[in-house]
């Protein structure tokens, strides 16, 4: 699971990142968090300083590329937060072209996906702190129910991106034989 949930966050890294290099330049984090820049105001401080600190972190090593690498999954979900998604232009939302279409009852905005992706950010934690993902939340029974459903939530989000995720991970991803094996046992 935590490779899929990594090949996710590379690809959602990636498309956010290609999207703002397309309008705010090649080096849109360093200019976004420098004096003056989109992220230089008090609802977006934190990012800026996350940003600051990479570049200096990085020193005479600096590269955009390698900021862009060095920031978790939790920057990249937060540049769908309301503060910096507005800063930024509010277009990123354009990375998920297959989002289902909003209706008076359903908002499908930067705040839907902003809340989309915590719930990815969330299993990813859990698999990071080593907290179990195969088992009743509330008892100590084995139930692959949650995996699954994070399963197909990524797989969803990936399309929603356009993105063939059977191409991308191909070989790598076995969450439903796995699970499959422990309902099984």
């Amino acid at each position: 699971m935590f490779t899929v949930i990594s090949c996710f966050e590379v690809s959602l890294r990636n498309l956010v990142d290609q999207h703002y290099i397309s309008l705010h330049g090649e080096d849109w984090l360093r200019d976004s968090a420098i004096r003056g820049g989109r992220f230089d105001n008090s609802k977006c401080t934190l990012t800026a300083r996350t940003i600051n600190e990479m570049v200096t972190k990085l020193g005479a090593n600096y590269s955009h590329g390698k900021v862009v690498a060095e920031l978790g999954f939790g920057f990249w979900r937060y540049m769908f937060s309301r503060h910096q998604y507005r800063a930024a232009g509010q277009t990123l939302i354009n990375v998920f072209p297959s989002l289902p279409l909003s209706s008076p009852t359903m908002q499908y905005n930067s705040i839907f996906v902003y809340n989309e992706l915590a719930k990815t950010n969330n299993i990813r934690n859990r698999i990071a702190h080593h907290e179990a993902i195969c088992f009743s939340p509330t008892l100590e029974v084995k139930n692959t129910r949650f995996a699954r459903e994070n399963y197909a939530h990524i797989i969803q989000l990936f399309q929603w991106m356009n993105i063939d995720e059977g191409a991308l991970l191909y070989g790598l991803d076995h969450i439903i034989s796995v699970c499959n094996q422990i309902d099984a046992l």
